[in-house]
């Protein structure tokens, strides 16, 4: 291949061992430990002429074997930093060292991972233990260990094709809306260029029938067997929920997104199998899908620019609206063309996220989200939004009753964590549902979270550790929880359609002393919404599907303000500051 002798022509004589591609980038293993101490300086001047991404690593032959390697990493790395695994790949020549303190593997300025790196002649990668266990986070990982020799053919074969010489009758870039426009759900924007076409995000309808439920793949547009690449903004089933049919129906390319999207969004897609599953529907893919698209994703941090295709490259930035949520930017061609997907996005600092980004160099084209995009969208200021909802649960405190505040289990139910410890509540607060292990994967990736919260978490004063927060994981803690006034629950599902929240309700709402607090959109045709808009009974079914009526006697707050979406003001400041 052309870019790989390239490379080759550049390099000293008798010190390649074997070059390959792993997806973008370009992989020299060497069996001359010399210039693998030495070989940056010159690695350096090649990747600023060609402009791609290359590592050295050390051939296998000549790495320390796995059990010498350990001690010696062992040795290396200081105790503090709490090495609980270590692993090998000896196809890639990569140990994976997992540990509750990352920086102290990494040390000052690499020292650290430098050391490990040329003593024991493996390539690390570091990866966090979670602070709040994480079953997700700990399975995902473990899968893709277990599919080291599967990723290994399925990254050159994505790199043979992003390097490959290719020619087409196309001239233009065109974009073509598959779903989510002018309409909530199943968001999907399909991108032709010269040489490639790509996928941005593939969600559902949530609430659709089977005609809106899906993004509309049968246009004459979408071929699936030629896309290119499909790139996920963040773990909304609006805006991912789709992706696992795209390889059931025989889609084999790679996904890119963040590594927390990719873990949030193996969580959300189980869970979404489990509840049509448990409603009586057949869900349109099954958890061998899912499987199979976490097997083909690539991950990319914040700021990495990445070929995907031929004329495509690829930079997520923070959108500011979800854990690992970003702001897709496309550059096409050699300064072609720049495209933007805003969907979605905040712009306005939280307690978990810094505003969205907008440093971008050039844009010819933004899409942005309009949720709130109506003259008259302007929400309160989110310090007014915290105050309310403080002043609900402290009222309620005082008169000795409970507060249930049904979240969405990712996103909405750490932020409200976040505000009750930022402002040193002190009574219980159970976490049922979704909520515990979405907050596990939100502390295995404090870097994506805020300054403020990243400076806390390093400190050792990680918010979602406080003794307050109490896990509920059976029926029988469910039970005990009754007793525990007063107390603050926060639990799936956000709209009340289901889940332990309305459990909750079923026993807390006679009680007048008790408060129901919305925190998150109430989705037409809800529970949520019905008490939201003054339904004060509430038909249900009970024991053996007979209806019941629930009486609603605890007070109902609805707390404006603190979405993960940008009011109007807040988009046309983006607007203004691009």
């Amino acid at each position: 291949m052309k870019i790989l002798e390239e490379v080759k022509s550049r390099l000293p004589k008798g010190v390649i061992k074997k070059i390959e591609l792993e997806g973008s980038e370009i992989v020299i293993y060497t069996t001359d430990v010399k210039f693998f101490k030495e070989h940056e300086p010159l690695i350096k001047s090649i990747v600023s002429e060609i402009k791609k991404r290359i590592e050295v690593r050390c051939d296998i032959s000549v790495c320390l074997d796995k059990e010498t390697a350990k001690r010696k990493i062992e040795e290396i790395v200081p105790k503090e930093a709490r090495i609980k695994e270590i692993y090998f790949e000896p196809e890639r020549s990569i140990v994976v060292i997992v540990a509750e303190k990352p920086g102290l593997v990494i040390g000052k300025g690499g020292e650290t991972f430098r050391k490990i790196k040329y003593e024991t002649r493996w390539t690390p990668r570091i990866e966090r233990v979670p602070e709040v266990k994480s079953d997700v986070v700990e399975a995902v990982r473990k899968m893709l260990h277990r599919e080291v020799k599967f990723r290994k053919k399925f990254l050159n074969r994505v790199g043979e094709s992003i390097f490959s010489e290719r020619i087409t009758k196309r001239k233009w870039v065109r974009v073509t809306t598959l779903g989510g426009f002018r309409e909530v759900g199943r968001s999907c924007l399909l991108v032709e260029t010269p040489k490639s076409r790509v996928l941005i995000d593939c969600g559902v309808n949530v609430g659709g029938n089977n005609e809106n439920a899906f993004p509309i793949l049968y246009t004459k547009e979408f071929d699936i067997n030629d896309l290119d690449a499909v790139i996920i903004s963040h773990p909304h089933l609006d805006h991912m929920g789709f992706l696992p049919y795209l390889y059931k129906f025989g889609y084999e390319g790679p996904t890119y997104c963040t590594p927390p999207t990719r873990d949030v969004f193996t969580l959300l897609c189980l869970d979404y199998i489990d509840v049509l599953q448990r409603n009586g529907i057949e869900p349109p893919y099954t958890a061998k899908d899912v499987k199979t698209a976490v097997k083909h994703m690539i991950t990319l941090e914040w700021g990495e620019v990445s070929d995907i295709s031929p004329d495509i490259r690829l930079t997520l930035q923070n959108a500011g609206h979800l854990l690992g949520s970003s702001l897709i930017h496309l550059h096409i061609g050699e300064g072609l063309y720049n495209i933007v997907w805003a969907i979605d996005m905040k712009y306005d600092r939280t307690a978990l996220f810094d505003p969205a980004f907008t440093n971008f160099q050039r844009v010819e084209t933004l899409i942005i989200e309009s949720t709130y995009g109506g003259p008259t969208d302007i929400m309160p200021p989110r310090r007014e939004a915290e105050a309310q909802l403080l002043e609900a649960v402290n009222r309620t405190m005082e008169r000795g009753g409970q507060v249930l505040i049904p979240a969405f289990a990712v996103g909405r139910g750490q932020e409200v964590m976040a505000i009750l410890a930022k402002n040193d509540f002190e009574y219980p607060v159970f976490i049922d549902g979704m909520i515990w292990d979405a907050t596990g994967i939100h502390t295995a990736y404090p870097e994506y979270l805020s300054r403020e919260m990243q400076s806390l978490i390093f400190n050792n004063q990680n918010p979602f550790k406080k003794d307050i927060f109490k896990r509920v994981a059976s029926p029988a803690d469910r039970e005990k929880v009754y007793d525990e006034k007063p107390s603050v629950v926060i639990s799936t599902s956000g709209s009340l359609v289901g889940g332990p929240a309305l459990e909750y309700l079923k026993n807390l709402c006679e009680d007048s002393k008790n408060t129901l607090i919305f925190v998150g959109y109430q989705f037409e045709g809800t529970l949520g919404r019905k008490i939201q808009r003054g339904w004060r009974e509430i038909p249900i079914r009970g024991e053996n599907d007979k209806t019941i009526v629930l009486p609603i006697n605890m007070e109902v707050v609805t707390v404006e303000g603190l979405s993960g979406h940008s009011d109007v003001n807040q988009l046309v400041s983006f607007v203004r500051r691009l």
